[in-house]
């Protein structure tokens, strides 16, 4: 895909349980074409033999950072898009947002939920990516946020973000607020 192109693309970041698949699920109601970073990681682990436990699939994506770059991930996934809109989930590395603001039209939407309702959120939907208390849930996090630019950086991703959406409600003010940004940045909300 290259720089000129006229696709709009809204990118995802925000830590674990926070509701960007929620979101990614409202832009593809809206008509945007669903990516996920992570797939291309599951993909590449399928690939290696590797399991695609949470903790498997970070190393996996520092080890390909460390081999071919930090952008990495927003590289390989640039060379799947044509011409179309997209959103793009589980942006976790400032590179790849640097990649990816390198494109024309390209809004990166920051999602968060205070650490309890996030905690709540993983432990219900039972993926193998969850920690077993509070503690966990906070340790991996702190994993998951370093300052090696090689690893997963959310907290630089999220302040890189043009907008955070606080998700601490409900599924239709989580679509308001979404709306709103949307609209104000001229990107479609139109269904299919």
């Amino acid at each position: 895909m290259g720089k000129k192109s006229e696709a709009l693309i809204v990118g995802l970041t925000g830590k674990n349980a926070s509701g960007k698949g929620e979101t990614a699920r409202l832009l593809q109601k809206f008509g945007y074409q669903y990516h996920s970073l992570s797939d291309i990681l599951r993909k590449e682990a399928a690939k290696r033999g590797l399991s695609d436990t949470r903790e498997s699939l970070v190393e996996l994506g520092q080890t390909l950072r460390e081999q071919e770059g930090a952008g990495v991930l927003a590289k390989r996934m640039l060379q799947l898009l044509e011409g179309r809109n997209y959103v793009i989930d589980s942006i976790r590395s400032p590179s790849e947002v640097i990649v990816l603001k390198k494109l024309d039209h390209f809004l990166l939407i920051g999602i968060d939920a205070p650490i309890q309702l996030r905690f709540g959120r993983a432990m219900k939907r039972g993926r193998n990516e969850s920690a077993d208390s509070l503690d966990d849930f906070k340790r991996m996090e702190e994993r998951e946020n370093s300052s090696n630019p090689l690893a997963q950086q959310l907290d630089e991703c999220l302040r890189l973000a043009d907008c955070i959406i606080q998700n601490n409600g409900t599924l239709e003010q989580l679509e308001i607020k979404l709306i709103y940004f949307l609209s104000d940045h001229k990107f479609p909300i139109k269904g299919p």
